[in-house]
């Protein structure tokens, strides 16, 4: 059985296991993907600058933030459907973050209810909001999410329309799944995926129905407004994270509004092809908002290296998307612990190299003084 020792390792394994339409629904990205494949290579041209002879025998990777230390430098981004990926990979994701002290975001459109995952998360579980355009619906979610213990609330602001994406688009993915004869072939040439999903049925949106009505994935949110976030502040008495923020003005006025952190993201590059990188935006709005505003990332992190490139551009925290659902595709829960363990091995080690012990000491004089490093 093949182990995985890197993220593309996952992507690889997860590409041969999963149906063409559910991966490139995973993998895909708006347009041509030239965004996404930006924001990675100005990402890969962030120079870190090593360190030598500082000990750094004992190394710390646990982040304090929102007055609760934890047990890792990343979390979990929200994702819908990741059942898709395995069934119980939402689980799988709580168990993980209950076991490390780290946030899962837990999606609107998750497959399994938000009660269950703050429930198996021990707690350790945000509900992102998607504002539908009916506020009755999102009022609802926000007092379930706050009845169910929730303490933290993300709302994401980024997807007015959803982005278009031509590869998911190509393989015909809808949700509900429309079955034809193009997706019968590409089940038939994947069983494994599908005798399983046959067996434990079909990912649901599992936060809707009865009085909470349907989701409607590819619904229009072109409504919300800066009165939405004034409302949504009044209304949620916990902490609140804007999410899918990349201009410095928008950040600025969501800091004057109330919101307690705001999460750069280009969304994985799935809304705007032409959208600047997630990476760069994230040190504008650093310089703009100041030292310690709390500031969380996320968009192509796909190592350790990378995760301290976020911190030393001026994240508080890192969110994990697609690496832990290929993982999960490849190997399930193992391959997810798997992936975790590598993201905190490589984390570890550019840290020892780095001459530093802690994430705390992480900044802006860990990348390096060449050109391609001050993006």
């Amino acid at each position: 059985m093949k182990l995985i020792h890197s993220s593309e390792d996952a992507r690889a394994l997860a590409r041969q296991r999963l149906p063409w339409m559910v991966f490139d629904y995973f993998d895909g990205s708006a347009g041509n993907g030239f965004g996404e494949t930006r924001n990675r290579e100005v990402l890969r041209d962030i120079e870190l600058s090593p360190r030598s002879l500082n000990n750094v025998e004992h190394r710390d990777l646990t982040v304090s933030l929102f007055d609760k230390t934890l047990g890792l430098p990343f979390g979990v981004s929200p994702m819908g459907m990741c059942n898709l990926s395995m069934p119980g990979a939402d689980l799988m994701l709580a168990k993980l973050a209950a076991k490390n002290k780290i946030p899962v975001g837990v999606s609107t459109a998750a497959s399994t209810s938000l009660e269950k995952m703050i429930e198996i998360a021990e707690g350790n579980a945000w509900f992102q909001l998607y504002f539908s355009g009916n506020h009755e619906q999102s009022d609802l979610l926000i007092k379930r999410a706050e009845d169910s213990g929730y303490d933290t609330l993300i709302l994401t602001v980024d997807v007015p329309e959803v982005g278009r994406r031509p590869r998911e688009l190509r393989r015909g993915f809808t949700m509900p799944f429309k079955i034809g004869m193009q997706q019968l072939v590409d089940f038939a040439m994947h069983p494994r995926w599908s005798l399983t999903t046959l067996v434990k049925g079909r990912p649901e949106l599992a936060n809707f129905g009865g009085e909470f009505g349907a989701f409607e994935r590819t619904a229009s949110r072109a409504g919300a407004d800066w009165s939405l976030l004034d409302r949504i502040r009044n209304q949620w008495k916990g902490k609140l994270v804007v999410k899918g923020v990349l201009n410095v003005f928008d950040a600025l006025k969501m800091k004057e509004s109330g919101v307690d952190a705001i999460q750069v993201s280009s969304h994985g590059g799935r809304q705007l092809d032409s959208g600047p990188p997630a990476i760069s935006a994230l040190k504008a709005i650093r310089d703009a908002v100041g030292p310690d505003y709390p500031l969380l990332y996320d968009s192509g992190i796909r190592s350790g290296e990378d995760i301290i490139k976020a911190y030393a551009m001026g994240a508080n925290f890192v969110f994990l998307g697609r690496p832990l659902l290929f993982a999960i595709a490849a190997r399930g829960e193992h391959g997810l612990n798997q992936m975790s363990d590598v993201f905190v091995k490589e984390t570890s080690i550019a840290l020892a190299q780095l001459g530093v012990c802690n994430m705390q000491a992480i900044g802006p004089e860990s990348i390096g003084s060449t050109e391609t490093s001050s993006v």
